[in-house]
């Protein structure tokens, strides 16, 4: 997705990409902690028309070394009940697919 992400605690940026069907394409976020090599998190919410009742969450990236390499760890949490949908992993699992 299309950023202006920097690593650096209290920095907002936006997240954009194609809109989608209940997504207009541009995700709000802010760093909340940055630990060079082993965190890294920062807020996920809705943005625009969507913001006052769409998603606020947090997304934190752990990497753990391990004897063969490193253990990613992506968690998204936050969700409410009623956003069952969002919290099914399903775009997240796309996402990491993607990548070479």
């Amino acid at each position: 997705m299309k950023n202006d992400f920097q690593p650096v605690v209290g920095h907002k940026f936006n997240f954009r990409a194609t809109p989608a069907p209940h997504w207009h394409g541009v995700t709000d976020c802010e760093v909340l902690v940055v630990e060079p090599n082993e965190r890294l998190s920062y807020s996920w919410n809705a943005s625009g028309e969507e913001a006052e009742g769409g998603l606020k969450t947090v997304v934190t990236w752990t990497l753990t070394p391990t004897k063969s390499g490193t253990c990613v760890r992506l968690e998204q949490s936050g969700f409410r009940p009623e956003q069952e949908a969002n919290y099914q992993g399903v775009l997240w699992l796309a996402a990491v697919r993607r990548r070479p």
